[in-house]
């Protein structure tokens, strides 16, 4: 079984989120890559070096400059008729591409894949990850989207495939979208998705002020990545790429500090496969201290420049 993997990358950088997703995919069988870009020769270089990979295909145009799936989708199904499964992170990117790569194969897509049981059955969250499905695949083309922090994460240096440019007929810029601009949030702190120690905020921190005030000295002396329930989001206390959850993005950190969250669902989804998970609320009933391994009862305004202070 030949297995194509999506690499994620941006500003000439891989990112972490397809190592897992190579891990997955050698479950299944012989591991491709798929590197798509302009001026992509470094990441097809560093993916080329990843431990378990055969082959690495590089499509390099101003087509695929910025991943739009609509120019994407059509060169993985080219490619697919070379291979029997497509792989993607279940990230942003790849939960844009995967659809439209099943709907043209005419295939049912498996999202937020946990584990792979054999090259037809897998198991997926469902209800929030309160309960988990087992699905079998009857289709002769796999589309998955894989969970990263369900997979460990292959090594990035010892492997030795070969690049191969690709030469898809079909391929190419199609006309249906275009890129018109991208903001991106500077962020000095660890990406939240690679992390090993988060913390973050909810609601109960009152404003975007208190928000920063109270969590920012606390991730800084922690060398931690910043986080936030949807709640806070929701609220302008901070910005959307903060939101953990099911909704947001899921993490699975050495260290989740959970500050003034009660635990919702959603919320949980996100963060609880943590390696540590602790909570700081003046709420002793509240859901998140049935997940938390440490807790702490009582006003996180007084509580957390404290902590902060002994550090």
């Amino acid at each position: 079984m030949k297995v194509l993997v999506w690499v994620e990358h941006e500003a000439g950088q891989m990112k972490d989120a397809t190592l897992s997703a190579v891990t997955a995919a050698t479950q299944l069988g012989d591991v491709h890559l798929l590197v798509a870009g302009e001026g992509v020769g470094a990441v097809a270089e560093a993916a080329a070096k990843i431990v378990g990979v055969g082959k690495v295909h590089v499509a390099d145009a101003p087509a695929y400059a910025h991943a739009l799936p609509e120019n994407v989708a059509p060169l993985i199904v080219e490619l697919m008729g070379h291979h029997d499964a497509f792989v993607a992170p279940a990230t942003t990117t790849g939960k844009n591409i995967a659809p439209r790569v099943a709907a043209l194969l005419d295939v049912m897509q498996i999202s937020d894949t946990l584990s792979i049981e054999d090259e037809n059955t897998f198991t997926r969250p469902i209800y929030a990850g309160n309960a988990i499905a087992t699905v079998k695949s009857s289709d002769a083309k796999k589309v998955l989207t894989v969970r990263g922090t369900a997979f460990a994460k292959a090594d990035a240096e010892g492997g030795a495939a070969t690049i191969e440019p690709v030469t898809a007929a079909g391929a190419g810029d199609n006309g249906l979208s275009s890129f018109v601009g991208a903001e991106i949030a500077a962020n000095e702190r660890p990406e939240l998705t690679s992390a090993k120690i988060i913390v973050s905020g909810g609601r109960a921190l009152g404003s975007s002020e208190q928000f920063h005030a109270t969590i920012d000295p606390l991730a800084d002396k922690l060398g931690a990545a910043v986080g936030a329930s949807r709640a806070a989001v929701d609220a302008g206390y901070a910005p959307n790429d903060y939101q953990v959850g099911q909704t947001g993005k899921i993490v699975a950190p050495e260290v989740y500090i959970a500050v003034g969250i009660s635990g919702a669902i959603q919320h949980l989804a996100g963060m609880k496969d943590s390696k540590v998970i602790v909570a700081i609320n003046k709420d002793e009933d509240a859901p998140i201290f049935q997940v938390a391994d440490l807790g702490l009862v009582g006003d996180l305004f007084k509580l957390v420049p404290e902590l902060t202070q002994k550090l």
